[in-house]
């Protein structure tokens, strides 16, 4: 009787967990049958709730997801610029939800300056459907986040995307300007990335890095005369004046494609920097602080398998400027293949 009860209790365990839903945070990312998968980039939307400057970014971001249908959208920072705070997020994400695409944001600097902190912003972005934006317990800040995103013909992951939450202002005495990646960040990042290398047997799986505020390193490479760049460098980049070595450590785990940045309104370049793709998001708002551009998106589209990336700028009206194939656009005359 007793071996009958427990053979009855595990066939309920079984039925009971295979019919259980899939939680795992939200939606599931996978490349399409074709090995495609396409990303785009909203960012800096700078949002005011109720002020009519702000309807051409809504225009946009709606005219971008018609045209490119991505398989996922990141929102790198300062997606609202006043009060009310939840309904100005809400206003914008809700584009992306009701067209049911998954999507991640990342804080930038002035999210948290309208009326509500990161953490009660995080809480607000949480409860709209499609969302992926999740927290790392224990990390430095509060939108700290990986996807994998799984092959075309299986639950392995091809693809990772790591997702910082890159601060505000600098807090380190006789250290002005703005904050920087934190040292538990990075090793944060490079235990997730040796644990998806091992997965992988041995091989780094190819991702992408998503924050607001760009690295030291955008400076180095938009100043180096032999670093090729596409697309528009109208200002310096406002980077932290500290280098916590963020860039080092996605050089020493080899995994990183490309990184993905917003902040400053007047850059929209990539450039190829030691073998990583630096990149900027194209400004997505309308004119409620200073732009120079046109507003936009980014555009990223990944092939399973593949250590690289293609990427172009989206703007009004179907026009497609600067798109590239990295890393072979950007191999110079005399470079090995």
């Amino acid at each position: 009787m007793n071996m009958l009860m427990k053979r009855i209790a595990v066939m309920f365990l079984l039925t009971w967990c295979m019919g259980r839903p899939a939680e795992a945070g939200g939606p599931e990312l996978r490349f399409n049958r074709e090995g495609k998968f396409k990303i785009v980039q909203f960012t800096d939307v700078h949002f005011r709730y109720g002020n009519p400057a702000s309807d051409i970014a809504l225009e946009r971001i709606n005219e971008v997801l018609d045209a490119e249908n991505p398989d996922f959208v990141i929102f790198t920072g300062d997606v609202i610029y006043s009060a009310p705070a939840e309904q100005g997020m809400r206003t914008v994400l809700e584009l992306v939800a009701k067209r049911k695409i998954p999507f991640g944001v990342v804080c930038g600097n002035h999210d948290d300056e309208q009326g509500m902190s990161r953490g009660e912003l995080l809480e607000v972005i949480r409860t709209i459907p499609y969302n992926l934006t999740a927290r790392a317990d224990g990390i430095s800040g509060e939108t700290n986040f990986i996807l994998p995103v799984k092959s075309s013909c299986g639950d392995k992951a091809a693809l990772v995307l790591y997702c910082f939450d890159s601060h505000s202002y600098s807090s380190v005495k006789g250290v002005r300007g703005y904050d920087f990646l934190k040292p538990d960040q990075i090793a944060w990042y490079r235990d997730n990335s040796r644990k998806y290398t091992e997965a992988n047997g041995g091989r780094p799986l190819p991702s992408l890095a998503f924050f607001h505020i760009p690295l030291p390193e955008y400076n180095q490479a938009a100043g180096d005369e032999e670093a090729v760049l596409v697309g528009t460098r109208m200002e310096k980049a406002c980077a932290p004046a500290l280098n916590s070595g963020m860039f080092a450590a996605m050089k020493e785990q080899r995994d990183i494609v490309g990184i993905f940045v917003g902040h400053d309104h007047d850059n929209d370049y990539v450039v190829d920097w030691k073998g990583i793709l630096l990149g900027y998001g194209r400004y997505t708002g309308g004119n409620t602080v200073y732009n120079d551009l046109p507003n936009g998106a980014r555009v990223i589209e990944m092939t399973e398998g593949r250590h690289g990336v293609r990427t172009w700028v989206r703007l009004k009206g179907g026009r497609v400027i600067n798109p590239v194939d990295y890393p072979e656009d950007f191999r110079k005359k005399g470079d090995p293949k």
